[in-house]
């Protein structure tokens, strides 16, 4: 296997058991819709979500919505996979958000399917402002995002010159 493989591979696979776990240890020390101060601007939860990341459509829920949302998981799990794929020669910013996209869809997929929605345990606010509950796929979610975006600001995006 290449190395972009082994590398690709641990850091997902990195990700995804801290997250699991985390998540793990959050339904066993915390009850569900209860809350615990950790510091003045973060409290340790544990919510459910039957939405996507940050409670994007967490008002709704059903049959329709969970395999909608099933089925957007494994499609960016592979679309992230071919990606990876075709990539001969590939920037060690652009493997590792690749790695964190599939390791944040991974994880919150694996929730989706042993509980039916998302476990979310991170309460990050300001005064009375709460950002929505989130968890550590999330996390690694926007962490890959800002990984490209810096990136691509730093002009790693330029096609090669000539």
């Amino acid at each position: 296997m290449r190395k972009k493989y082994w590398v690709f591979s641990l850091i997902s696979a990195s990700a995804i058991i801290l997250d699991q776990a985390t998540k793990w240890l959050a339904t066993r020390c915390i009850p569900l819709n209860e809350s615990v101060a950790v510091v003045h601007f973060v409290n340790m939860v544990h919510v459910r979500n039957p939405g996507a990341a940050f409670g994007i459509m967490s008002q709704n829920s059903g049959a329709f919505q969970w395999t909608l949302l099933v089925l957007i998981s494994v499609a960016a799990l592979l679309i992230v996979l071919w990606l990876v794929a075709r990539s001969d020669a590939i920037d060690g910013y652009i493997l590792t958000a690749y790695a964190f996209f599939f390791a944040g869809a991974a994880g919150n997929l694996i929730d989706r399917l042993r509980y039916g929605e998302v476990v979310d345990f991170i309460d990050v606010y300001a005064g009375k402002y709460h950002w929505p509950a989130f968890n550590v796929a999330d996390a690694v979610l926007c962490i890959g995002a800002g990984l490209l975006l810096l990136h691509s600001l730093r002009g790693g995006m330029r096609a090669p010159e000539q």
